[in-house]
């Protein structure tokens, strides 16, 4: 008797593009493309807070797929959130509707450092990515965390913020405490990735959303040194790095040791190809409200997309930041079906 191999997800577009190497299509995926845009999503929530959600494996198997079948990307990315590993180690925070992550003790000295993580803290995960990677088959899984800078500024400004100004009275008021604290949190985020790599992912997302509020100099000196100890962590996989806002910061988050950067709206991909530089896939970077535009105006501006991003050794289509929850299902699809189809 024989059995077929089970398909290989290092063959995908996705993986391929992720390593420089001749694809079929140009892959694309959403970020946050696993959620709110989607009914069967909010159908399947409700009733459930957020955090709990992410700590039912039944929910983030369901929720995970759900894009996968309806909109046809080239890749699946762990439902999660990235203040899941805080909650894991005891920090007391909860995920406010319409609000955010909202921390109860915001940080303030040495005594309020998170303990580490460790995989017995998030069987969960363990259990969900094993689940997902025997249902996806062939194609890619991206396991995601928080970045150490972005985790921070939530733990000291007690939720989100509009200027960080009580992260950045840290940072530069007490470098010694910051430093700390972003060598603790960057032990939870490689521990948090570390645990979806050995369940079954097939590459990573290190998501520093609020960076770009640093100018490049100050995130050299107090941040990228953290980034770069998580990303070299995890070398064994294809790892992105996405910030909002990050244009000045592009060639310097590639040096932390992203192999695909990704690129919000705000800068054209091939201008971040060569802000970036050479031996760098990019990932983007398509504006997330133009999926409220004509559909003959969102396939042309994906097209021109397509277009800029021929000037890198390697394109991962996406947005240039999350799905929004307005949005249609059946653009997102469009776009899918347009990517591929190519120029």
């Amino acid at each position: 008797m024989t059995t077929t191999p089970a398909a290989d997800p290092a063959d995908s577009a996705f993986l391929r593009a992720c390593r420089r190497e001749p694809v079929p299509h140009t892959p694309v995926w959403f970020m946050r493309q696993a959620g709110r845009a989607l009914p069967e999503y909010r159908a399947l929530r409700e009733g459930t807070a957020m955090l709990d959600s992410c700590m039912r494996p039944d929910m983030v198997t369901e929720i995970t797929l759900q894009p996968v079948r309806r909109l046809g990307v080239d890749a699946a990315i762990f439902f999660s959130d990235i203040v899941v590993p805080l909650k894991a180690v005891g920090v007391d925070l909860d995920i406010v509707p319409g609000v955010g992550p909202v921390v109860a003790q915001p940080f303030r000295t040495a005594a309020d450092l998170p303990r580490a993580l460790t995989p017995d803290d998030v069987p969960y995960i363990t259990e969900a990515v094993s689940a997902l990677v025997g249902e996806l088959g062939a194609t890619p899984l991206i396991g995601f965390a928080g970045a150490p800078f972005t985790l921070a500024s939530y733990l000291v400004e007690g939720g989100p913020s509009k200027n960080h100004a009580k992260t950045k009275a840290l940072m530069y008021g007490e470098p010694q405490l910051w430093s700390a604290l972003l060598d603790r949190l960057a032990d939870i985020t490689l521990a948090f990735l570390r645990v979806q790599i050995d369940a079954g992912a097939s590459a990573v997302q290190l998501f520093d959303s609020w960076v770009g509020a640093l100018p490049a100099a100050d995130y050299r000196t107090f941040v990228q040194p953290h980034s770069a100890r998580v990303l070299a962590g995890v070398s064994d996989v294809p790892r992105i790095h996405f910030g909002v806002g990050t244009g000045e910061l592009l060639h310097d988050m590639a040096e932390a040791g992203a192999d695909v950067v990704g690129v919000d709206w705000r800068v054209p991909l091939d201008e971040a190809v060569r802000r970036i530089g050479p031996g760098r896939a990019v990932q983007g970077n398509l504006d997330p409200t133009l999926v409220f535009a004509p559909r003959e105006v969102v396939a042309s501006k994906v097209r021109d997309v397509l277009e800029e991003g021929k000037a890198a050794e390697g394109h991962v289509f996406n947005l240039g930041h999350g799905v929004l929850p307005e949005t249609d299902p059946d653009v997102l699809k469009l776009i899918v079906d347009t990517v591929h189809a190519g120029l």
